[in-house]
């Protein structure tokens, strides 16, 4: 039976390529594209919802159906902090997660971070390691957690650091020891995750970057 998807972070570098191959997915029926500032699609699909991740459970009975996609996430350098960065990478993703798994959403889908790890000594990587606990606690049947290096696509936003890593990364991770550092592009995670949303399962499974690039 096909499937109804939402997506959070649809505008980002996964997001965007994601909402646009879930569209064309011949298993999913409807795509709830939740974003914080107005998009137009053509795709007769997707109905765009414009929420405020402030008031989030006042756009709870968005967060029905049989998938959520988590694709949200924001910069220290955008953020101004690493406290502001964690309300959006960690507060909003959370809170988006619960209103879904208490509405008996199913398969939780979530793009993370390759060495995302609760002991890190990066703040970011802590931080991400944190949320992948935190959703793998709620009543979700499936929880598919991605881990991708650093994303390579068209950003609305100028990043410098990451395209900086874009040009160099590429040369650097054709070294063996570099090899599961190298980059990889928003339709590449967008795909696994797609084809992960088309499989059956149950419980946690994690998808470092081998796993993720499609064979």
């Amino acid at each position: 039976m096909p499937k109804s998807a939402i997506v959070i972070g649809a505008t980002g570098v996964v997001g965007r390529a994601l909402v646009e191959q879930l569209a064309d997915a011949p298993h999913i029926a409807s795509v709830a594209s939740v974003t914080r500032r107005p998009v137009q699609y053509r795709n007769d699909k997707i109905t765009n919802h414009v929420v405020d991740f402030e008031q989030l459970d006042d756009a709870s009975d968005i967060f029905q159906g049989d998938l959520l996609f988590s694709c949200l996430g924001t910069t220290r350098s955008q953020a101004g902090s690493i406290s502001a960065q964690r309300v959006v990478d960690y507060d909003y993703q959370l809170h988006a997660a619960t209103l879904a798994a208490n509405n008996g959403v199913s398969h939780y889908l979530l793009v993370s971070s390759s060495a995302a790890n609760t002991c890190s000594a990066s703040p970011y990587l802590k931080m991400k390691g944190e949320l992948e606990n935190a959703v793998n606690q709620l009543p979700f049947k499936r929880v598919s957690i991605f881990q991708p290096s650093l994303l390579l696509g068209e950003r609305p936003e100028m990043r410098p650091a990451e395209t900086v890593g874009a040009l160099i990364m590429p040369t650097l991770c054709k070294l063996p020891i570099l090899k599961k550092y190298r980059p990889i592009r928003g339709d590449q995670v967008a795909a696994k995750m797609v084809s992960v949303s088309n499989s059956e399962g149950q419980g946690l499974h994690r998808f470092t970057l081998d796993e993720i690039f499609m064979k």
